[in-house]
């Protein structure tokens, strides 16, 4: 089989294409082929070597959609369209990066989806931690909200699952730059915020934010909540991991919430939550590029461009 592996951190250009054996089956898991994989910021940090708990070589990558080739758990049928995520995944074990890859079982979900593919392989992490943001914020109809890293796939995403269901709701989102203000506007933000050195350039109030820069920023969204409005943090765009001198008597004096969604907490019916919801919805989850392996690294090199925008997959 194909797969990129990466033997030493660095830049897109570690990714290395080559020839390798395909997995051999053990007890408790499964052979999947890779049909495509979204992916995600974590890798960009995996790649850099910003992750300690990962040692190299290894084959990146934290989601995928495949099928059962082979496998040791009667349940599962060969031929079967899967999805997974998460559970260490191109971290502790090979993942997607590559047109096979061993699964635990216990991180293997089956699907029913009438979805063509492309928008199927956008779904699992992207659309997956959007929609249990979108639950965890309990947006309303009427509710306006701040996207803070709208540009990214997550953002996006929210943006999407938003209007699909409240398309009178006004959705903002924030950038760092107002270059892709342009951009923004045509994917249906009602309008684009300045986030400078992680603060709003707004007076502006909201009733939901989803914090996608994270710890670095969290604060200053807390200035832009209103009374028993909700800041859901779930997203470390800012690169800062933890959130220091947080007084919570202070910072959530306008009677506000934070909370946040793991996209580790998964499960078969959560997956179908969401395909319910995209389907019932008709959610618009088309990617913005579509790579093949091949171009992984070149994929690499535009999510973390100052151009990249919105999900980024790679189908085999």
């Amino acid at each position: 089989m194909k797969a990129a592996v990466v033997y030493q951190a660095g830049g897109p250009q570690v990714l290395t294409i080559e020839e390798r054996s395909k997995p051999q089956l053990k007890e408790g898991w499964s052979l999947i082929k890779v049909l495509g994989f979204g992916l995600n910021h974590s890798e960009i940090f995996t790649r850099q070597g910003l992750s300690p708990s990962v040692s190299f070589p290894r084959i990146l990558g934290i989601e995928c959609v495949g099928e059962i080739v082979e496998s040791t758990a009667p349940q599962f049928q060969v031929g079967q369209r899967i999805i997974s995520i998460m559970g260490e995944m191109g971290r502790d074990f090979d993942g997607s990066y590559a047109e096979y890859t061993l699964l635990p079982n216990n991180q293997i979900y089956p699907i029913e989806s009438r979805l063509p593919l492309e928008q199927l392989v956008a779904l699992p992490e992207t659309y997956y931690t959007a929609y249990g943001a979108f639950k965890n914020l309990q947006i309303q109809a009427g509710d306006v909200t701040l996207v803070r890293g709208a540009a990214s796939g997550v953002g996006i995403a929210m943006l999407r699952l938003i209007k699909a269901r409240f398309p009178q709701n006004h959705v903002y989102g924030s950038s760092r730059s107002l270059s892709k203000e342009p951009e923004l506007l045509e994917k249906g933000f009602d309008g684009v915020i300045l986030d400078q050195q992680n603060r709003l350039q707004t007076d502006k109030m909201f009733d939901k934010i989803l914090e996608l820069v994270g710890p670095a920023s969290v604060k200053n969204s807390f200035d832009h909540i209103k009374e028993h409005g909700i800041v859901c943090s779930n997203g470390q765009l800012g690169g800062k991991w933890y959130l220091e001198e947080f007084d919570p008597i202070m910072e959530l004096k306008n009677n506000s919430y934070l909370t946040s969604f793991y996209s580790g907490n998964v499960s078969q019916k959560k997956i179908q939550d969401l395909l319910d919801y995209v389907s019932d919805y008709h959610v618009d989850t088309r990617p913005e590029k579509i790579f093949s392996l091949e171009q992984i690294a070149e994929a690499h090199s535009y999510l973390e461009s100052s151009s990249g925008l919105g999900k980024v997959i790679v189908l085999n």
